[in-house]
Order: C-alpha cells, then structure tokens, then sequence
C-alpha cells in the first residue's frame, strides 16, 4: 500500500505515520510546516519521520490546488488519510479565514484529487467539536449537529457534508472520524496538556474554566491511531438497510460513514489536573473563570458503532497516559 498522509508533521499524523510505517507501508507525507504553533516541534516529528524507509515527504498546502493536482497526478494512492486542517476553536473566533483556507478550500482539493484518481478510501479527521451545544451524553453519531458553537466546528461539520456528495455522486468511499481530546507525547502546544504541564513545571498558575465544572473524553493518542489505522483498512459501503424516511445520520446508501473515536469515559477536568500533576511531581495554583466562547462544557463519545465496525477499544488509562506525557515533556523540554 501507498497511502497520503497530510498533517503528517502534526500530532496524530506524526504518531499515525509511525504506524503505517511499522507495519511496511509506503507513506508520502504532506505538511505546510505552518506557524501555527512551534515549528521546531514539527520539524523534530518530520526529522523522526524521514530517518524511516518508506516515507518521502513534500511541503505542500493542501489549499495549493496545483501542488495538490501535480502530486496526485505523480503518485498513485491506495488510501489517503487527511488530517491536515487549521484546528483549534479558539483561535477560530479570531482568524476565521485559517479555517476557509485549510479546512474548506484545502478539503475540498484533497478529495477532488481522491475522485479523480479512484483512491480506495479517503479517512479524515472530523472533530467532536461537531457536536457543539448538544447537551445529550455521550454523544451518539445518531445525535444532531446542527448546532455549532464554533467556525471550527462548522468546518468539519461541512467536511462531513462534502464527503457525503462525493460518495454519493461519484461511489468515492469515506469514513469521517470525529476526534475526541486526543493527548500523549509530541502534543500540541495549545492543547491543555501541554499548557497545563508548562503552568505546573513553572510554578504558574493554571486558568480553569467554567469553574472546573468541566468534563473531557480524553484519549491516549497510539490509542487513537490504531482505531484510524483499523478504519482505513475497512473502505466505507453503502448501507443496504438505509432508510430514506428515516435516515440514519451516521450512515448512507452512499460508500459513506462518520464515527466518534474516543475513550468512551469523561474525566472532570480538575480530576485531569490532579493525575497530570502527580505525573509531573508537582502541584500549582488554579485559578477559577468563566466558560470561554466555542467551549462546550462537556464531551463523552460513544464509540460502540466503531467498536462494532473494526474492534476499536482503547487500552490506556489515563494514568498511564500522563505519565508517559510527563516522561516526554521533561525530557523534550529539559532546560
């Protein structure tokens, strides 16, 4: 197998790589090493990726339709798994047009490549985000999501969408994965792990929201990308049993599928912070404040349609998890 992994410089895609790599397959990376966050964390991911055989990589922006086309056309991919975009909520609220660039423009070319080249199956990454002010726990894929509190999440929600009229005019299959609070070594930096563990190993303090009345699906990342690694293997079908009067929201009589992937369990966030601080060996200040804009009080995925598609069953505790993070991080970012 030849399989497009976009983001690869990213957290997921760096771990996912790792993977398919291991277990022999060809893999092209793409990345636009964007300044989102820390570049040199990119850059040291990459450098682990390319000292591996199989692996080239290419600096494209998946927003570059040309750069998109000419490595398609030069390529011939049996699965891509897309998890390039602009992530973040919060950072939606203040560069709206990160999110049109990356997550419309740029999927919108990556899966008129896969169309026009008959890709076996094209993965994307999705977000629980999609859920938005749905207050339902946990969060079914049947559940609507018509109700976004963030551009983020309208983004991926829309991804979802244009997925769906590929499978369903051109046979393209697809499978959206929506992403619960994925963490782990070589996270992101503006994820709460990562803000969390710098506050605590400087002695700051730590900004909690809505009060600590908050809870997360957190979800070890290998974890993660063995479920993504399973569902790339399995191409969507169409569902012989839709139902067009009733319709399924997570299924089609097109090749087309979403599904959560996440720990099936929802920490509190002050439960979290206690556990990353005894990973760490050392406690801070927290200090109390509102809810933020885009933030949704609480996710729990419920992951028994995966579990029943492709055996997907996280293994890590959380425990387990935050050490090995805290192991990482004192390492990486050892003065």
């Amino acid at each position: 197998m030849t399989t497009l992994v976009t983001g690869c410089a990213g957290f997921i895609g760096f771990f996912a790589c790792k993977a398919l790599l291991a277990r022999g397959d060809e893999v092209v990376g793409i990345d636009n090493l964007n300044d989102y966050y820390d570049v040199r964390l990119k850059h040291d991911r990459l450098k682990q990726l390319q000292a591996l055989p199989g692996f080239r990589f290419h600096q494209i922006d998946i927003a570059d339709v040309t750069a998109i086309t000419n490595l398609f056309d030069s390529e011939h991919f049996t699965a891509v798994l897309h998890l390039a975009a602009q992530a973040g909520v919060r950072y939606s609220l203040v560069n709206p047009a990160a999110y049109t660039h990356s997550n419309l423009i740029g999927f919108a070319n990556v899966i008129e490549a896969c169309r026009r080249h008959a890709v076996g199956h094209l993965v994307y990454a999705s977000t629980s985000s999609v859920y938005g002010g749905n207050r339902k726990l946990p969060f079914a894929e049947t559940d609507a999501v018509d109700h976004p509190v963030s551009f983020y999440a309208a983004t991926k929600k829309a991804n979802e969408l244009m997925a769906h009229s590929y499978s369903h005019l051109f046979g393209l299959p697809t499978t959206g994965l929506r992403y619960f609070t994925v963490y782990g070594p070589w996270g992101r930096p503006d994820m709460s792990p990562m803000l969390f563990a710098r506050a605590i190993v400087e002695g700051r303090p730590i900004e909690v929201f809505n009060h600590g009345d908050m809870t997360r699906d957190f979800t070890y990342v290998e974890d993660i990308v063995e479920g993504t690694i399973r569902v790339l293997d399995q191409p969507a079908k169409p569902d012989r049993s839709f139902d067009a009067v009733h319709p399924d929201a997570a299924t089609s009589a097109a090749p087309w599928r979403v599904y959560n992937i996440g720990n099936h369990q929802s920490v509190n966030l002050l439960t979290y912070i206690e556990t990353l601080e005894r990973a760490l060996g050392k406690t801070t200040e927290k200090v109390f404040k509102p809810i933020q804009d885009g933030d949704v009080k609480d996710t729990y995925a419920d992951t028994a349609r995966l579990q029943a598609a492709v055996g997907f069953a996280p293994s890590t505790a959380l425990e387990v998890g935050l050490t090995k993070f805290a192991d990482w991080f004192r390492t990486y970012y050892a003065p």
